[in-house]
């Protein structure tokens, strides 16, 4: 069953209108702290829904609902991890971040243990943002596949081909401003579809609970139960979020970037709080949607045998809303995911051309470096499109696992860095590969869920760097020994 026409031209106009908008942003770009920080002048509140569209994503919007739909709303519990790791960023990172004209995360690095060190946590934070924006791309595709009933390989190639043109032209600007724009719809899109599912359902909200209950307490949020192999208990989930936030939230370009476009540390601080209170409510939009849809199908079926789960709310939107308000829930998802592979791009570009000694040459000539970052968001636009092509399974789950994996070790980087004074870069990038290492064991060989992941390559990675900086005291330290916090 494919979209009504009238909903077609809703998003095709909101595609357009979108793109027009970024567009706008062009004007009075002068030099890379313009393109890359939108010249710091965007006030704290709209850096905070920026950064919430930028994590939520498509991925997110249509993963979340599944995930309440084949389970319950246990998920909720890594959130209350995520409100932690926040504060605790607010408190630790974001002083060393504010105490240097940087434009990168990576360049704090620099600082403490030199450009070479510099380089390996900006590869790994390319390699991981590039696997993870492959999976929410994919999302993208599932979306428009089922809007427009055309294959996966033209949904991806129309919307990344539009994200990659606004971006190119607007820079950081537009994404923020196209952020504020798309979370606005969004959110409050989910809201609405919240309030018709309970609407659509016979019974309303009795019903919800009757049949909640009778199919395993889908509206169960709290598991304290402990076991290592579960992926959603209140200990995995405050635990393992807080440590998944603070690599995600503070080592990832992607997140700092918006976090350094602030105008000053206090409104950086700001961004990142209200972010963790604003993800905190959509999440039980989302999974409420999920649970309601679940009951929605117990009278209306959606799914054809074999279908995914992820595909629950789009069918929901296509099939069941009303003409015209589908079209404007279709236009907000695809455009979330606009926003947030635009803001992708714009860091992976950024990381590519600022974080290697490679390019140190350019950047002596900022006449040289416009030009440079543009054709870098072009080379990381051809590769995402690529990646989004690639089957990763349940799609949340995905993007959650592939971060996961390195985020571990970029975050043990970073506390050696902040904590640990007698920290150096040989005994700091032998604590990576460890960290790493160890996570990758974890997954081969144990059962242990991918929530304690960060956890687990953090804590070895600042355990072995610490060790090895002691037996190996001095050597090839080439940043100084003073604390990120000292500094």
């Amino acid at each position: 069953m494919h979209i009504h026409p009238v909903d077609l031209g809703i998003v095709i106009l909101y595609l357009l209108g979108v793109t027009a908008l970024g567009l706008h942003f062009r004007r009075g770009q002068q030099n890379a702290q313009d393109y890359f920080l939108g010249g710091r002048s965007a006030p704290w509140w709209a850096l905070a829904f920026s950064i919430v569209a930028t994590e939520t994503s498509t991925l997110t919007i249509i993963g979340t609902p599944a995930l309440a739909y084949a389970g319950n709303m246990t998920f909720l519990q890594l959130v209350f991890g995520y409100v932690v790791g926040r504060v605790l960023i607010t408190i630790f990172f974001l002083p060393g971040y504010f105490r240097g004209e940087f434009l990168t995360a990576y360049a704090l690095i620099e600082k403490r243990f030199g450009a070479k060190m510099r380089a390996v946590a900006a590869m790994t934070f390319l390699v991981t943002r590039t696997l993870a924006e492959g999976v929410r791309i994919s999302a993208i595709a599932l979306v428009v596949s089922v809007a427009l009933g055309t294959s996966e390989g033209p949904a991806v190639f129309i919307v990344m081909a539009l994200t990659v043109l606004y971006t190119f032209e607007g820079g950081m600007k537009a994404v923020i401003w196209t952020d504020v724009a798309q979370f606005l719809l969004y959110l409050t899109g989910s809201v609405v579809t919240l309030i018709f599912l309970l609407h659509r359902i016979p019974g309303s909200w009795q019903e919800v609970t009757q049949v909640a209950a009778a199919h395993g307490n889908k509206l169960q949020v709290l598991d304290f139960s402990w076991g290592l192999a579960k992926s959603y208990t209140f200990w995995s989930g405050l635990i393992g979020g807080t440590f998944l936030t603070m690599a995600s939230h503070g080592t990832d370009q992607t997140i700092v970037q918006r976090v350094l476009a602030a105008r000053n540390q206090r409104d950086g601080g700001r961004a990142l709080i209200a972010s963790g209170l604003i993800v905190l409510f959509q999440f039980v939009v989302f999974l409420l949607v999920g649970v309601f849809l679940f009951v929605f199908t117990q009278h209306v079926p959606l799914l054809a045998v074999g279908d995914k789960a992820d595909k629950i709310l789009p069918l929901f939107l296509i099939r069941e809303m009303p003409t015209g308000l589908a079209g404007l829930m279709l236009a907000a998802i695809l455009a979330v995911a606009m926003s947030n592979a635009s803001g992708a791009l714009n860091s992976l570009a950024a990381s590519s051309v600022l974080d290697f000694s490679v390019l140190r040459a350019t950047k002596r000539d900022p006449a040289k470096l416009m030009p440079l970052a543009r054709r870098m968001t072009l080379l990381w636009g051809a590769l995402l499109i690529f990646l989004g092509l690639v089957n990763w399974g349940p799609v949340l789950e995905a993007g959650l696992k592939v971060a996961s994996f390195p985020f571990g070790s970029l975050l043990g980087l970073f506390l050696l860095g902040t904590f640990d004074q007698e920290a150096n870069a040989r005994g700091s990038l032998i604590g990576m590969f460890a960290g790493l290492l160890t996570v990758f064991a974890v997954f081969r060989f144990s059962t242990i869920a991918f929530t304690w992941y960060v956890m687990i390559g953090a804590c070895v990675t600042y355990a072995v760097g610490w060790i090895v900086s002691r037996l190996w005291p001095y050597l090839a330290n080439e940043g100084s020994k003073i604390s990120a916090v000292e500094r």
